[in-house]
């Protein structure tokens, strides 16, 4: 029998009172947070439903999981109805795991790789346990936090590779050794077949490396248009397959090959040095080396030269990642001049480095530097390193000066993300420009036709047609077509009887030159890189990831007639062929084959 109730008071009431003043678990408003966590990994995925993705889908997806990271802080914070010390708690411990995380990082991943992927990690992980353990006020933060350390540390045991050409991330364990750690090492050894040695000896030619006596002077070609002509390839590839004369490791770079007689010469980082090389192209050995301090990383491409030397008959020139211009004597190796581009042009290198590849006409070395004022594009003579003239220009480009005519007159065409600029050879001065600026990186060689000049950009943008024309002393320059069909990044395009054969984002295609409309897209070969055989209308291709492709150029399909596996890794850099032989290579290894030929 209950006891009765105390007078005046109604046991209804009295019971109702109690419960409302007794403590209640105080739950999380988990909804806002989980929304935010599903969003993350959409938006990293956006870059992966196309093949070119645009500048605002690119940052969208780079910076949009640390910018959901920060938004998940907001809600911690302010709408998440955790307690007062809950949310200190909580966020000095995510503090102090941020800054330790960062400590320990590899150093490949302490540029972008913090704000791309270890802070939306942790942040993440954080905001997963609480959303989970909403309800649990005495467990969640202690597993929040623990989450978070898990999500930060784990990145701790992962190195970058830097990102493939749709930027997709490619990682490695901390502990395994890098291509570079990898052929540095191999250097400390003896020589073997695979492993390039120095001859510390004058090779036995003396004879000059003059331009005369060059097959392949400068960075695609005399002409800068990726075409060769006198090869014809069998096609036979099965019964008669290209066949590996030798293969070696090198160092990190970008940069294509310039040839001339038997001698090969390339740019490769090693470790605090950049360094301008020549190869026996018959052997793979190197004949000599030359090197200076310099090192240009950046988290996209890695470390290592951008650019490509250029063989003149003043010397063999080369211009480094961290804007170092060098002439060498191309018998020996040893400098004549260097000039420090960073200062010529009072600026540092832009985001993805110095990759002028150099031009030398008339007595002079052409770079693209996009200083401030008039210190854009650079000319020094060739043979005392003296700067000549300069010229205003964008403040970044990759790609490279270059000769051009047009309706008989001669000057240089400039690349840059301010437009294409037609330049004197004497003084620099201003032949006629067209201005057409970009936000994106301008990477490719302008390909010029007749009187009309085909320019591209990256990122989406794609390529334009322009006429060129003179009446009198003035120039007048027409957009003829502007296509989104053919959407190069820094994949250079050849043009065959009319067509125009490149790259569309990552897919191999064909357009049409009088319009610009696409003919066929259907070559999944990665972001690569194509030679035309002009005799025979066939094209090289090496593939991003190191195959090598045989095509027919067909403007009514893809016609892929053969394809070996010619180098491993992430292959970016252009072949180059000789005779019978095409020399390719990557940021890790090298290789010659001789070709079936016809």
């Amino acid at each position: 029998m209950s006891s009765p109730a105390p007078s005046g008071m109604n046991p209804e009431i009295e019971s109702h009172s109690s419960l409302e003043t007794r403590p209640v678990a105080s739950s999380l408003r988990w909804l806002p947070a989980a929304i935010l966590v599903v969003l993350m990994p959409i938006l990293r995925l956006l870059t992966y439903t196309t093949e070119a993705p645009s500048l605002p889908l690119f940052m969208v997806a780079f910076m949009g999981p640390a910018g959901v990271a920060a938004l998940l802080m907001v809600w911690w914070v302010f709408a998440s109805r955790a307690k007062l010390m809950e949310k200190v708690i909580g966020t000095v411990g995510m503090g102090i795991m941020l800054v330790v995380a960062a400590s320990i990082l590899h150093p490949s991943m302490q540029d972008m790789g913090m704000m791309f992927f270890v802070i939306p990690a942790g942040v993440a992980a954080f905001a997963i346990a609480l959303i989970l353990l909403a309800n649990h006020a005495r467990w969640r933060l202690p597993v929040a936090l623990a989450s978070a350390a898990l999500g930060f540390g784990i990145w701790s045991l992962i190195q970058s590779s830097g990102v493939s050409g749709k930027f997709e991330s490619e990682f490695d364990w901390r502990w395994n050794a890098t291509a570079e750690e990898r052929y540095m090492k191999s250097r400390a050894t003896l020589p073997s077949k695979e492993v390039p040695r120095e001859i510390s000896k004058t090779p036995q030619s003396t004879a000059p490396v003059e331009l005369k006596s060059s097959q392949w002077s400068s960075f695609r070609g005399k002409d800068r248009d990726g075409k060769l002509t006198g090869v014809t390839l069998s096609e036979d590839w099965v019964t008669n397959p290209p066949k590996q004369e030798w293969k070696t490791l090198i160092g990190p770079g970008w940069s294509s090959f310039v040839i001339a007689g038997d001698r090969l010469f390339t740019q490769e980082q090693r470790n605090e040095s950049e360094a301008t090389i020549c190869l026996d192209r018959n052997t793979g050995e190197t004949l000599w080396s030359y090197e200076y301090p310099s090192r240009f990383w950046e988290s996209i491409a890695g470390a290592g030269p951008r650019a490509t030397p250029t063989i003149a008959d003043e010397g063999l020139f080369s211009f480094g990642a961290a804007g170092i211009l060098v002439c060498l004597d191309a018998r020996d190796g040893k400098k004549i001049w260097d000039r420090d581009t960073k200062l010529d042009s009072k600026r540092k290198p832009p985001t993805w480095g110095f990759s002028s590849s150099p031009l030398v006409t008339e007595g002079l070395v052409i770079v693209h530097a996009g200083g401030t004022e008039d210190r854009g594009v650079l000319a020094y003579d060739a043979k005392t390193g003296d700067l000549k003239w300069s010229v205003a220009s964008g403040d970044h480009s990759y790609s490279s000066a270059q000769r051009a005519s047009f309706d008989g007159v001669s000057g240089i065409l400039m690349l840059s993300n301010y437009g294409l600029q037609f330049l004197n050879v004497a003084d620099g001065s201003t032949i006629w420009e067209q201005k057409d600026e970009s936000q994106n990186y301008r990477t490719l060689q302008p390909l010029v036709i007749g009187n009309s000049v085909l320019l591209a950009s990256s990122l989406g943008e794609g390529t334009k047609r322009l006429s060129v024309t003179k009446n009198g002393n003035d120039w007048k320059i027409d957009v003829l077509w502007d296509s989104r069909d053919m959407k190069p990044d820094f994949n250079d395009f050849v043009e065959h009887q009319g067509n125009l054969y490149g790259f569309d984002g990552n897919i191999f295609a064909c357009i049409d030159l009088a319009t610009g409309k696409r003919k066929w897209k259907k070559g999944r070969y990665g972001n690569g890189q194509v030679l035309l055989l002009c005799d025979a209308g066939q094209m090289l291709v090496a593939s991003e990831t190191g195959q090598l492709i045989l095509l027919k150029a067909d403007n009514e399909k893809m016609n892929e007639v053969a394809k070996i596996q010619a180098i491993e890794g992430k292959t970016w850099n252009h072949p180059v062929v000789v005779g019978d032989r095409i020399y390719v290579r990557n940021a890790a290894e090298i290789a010659c084959y001789s070709l079936p030929t016809q």
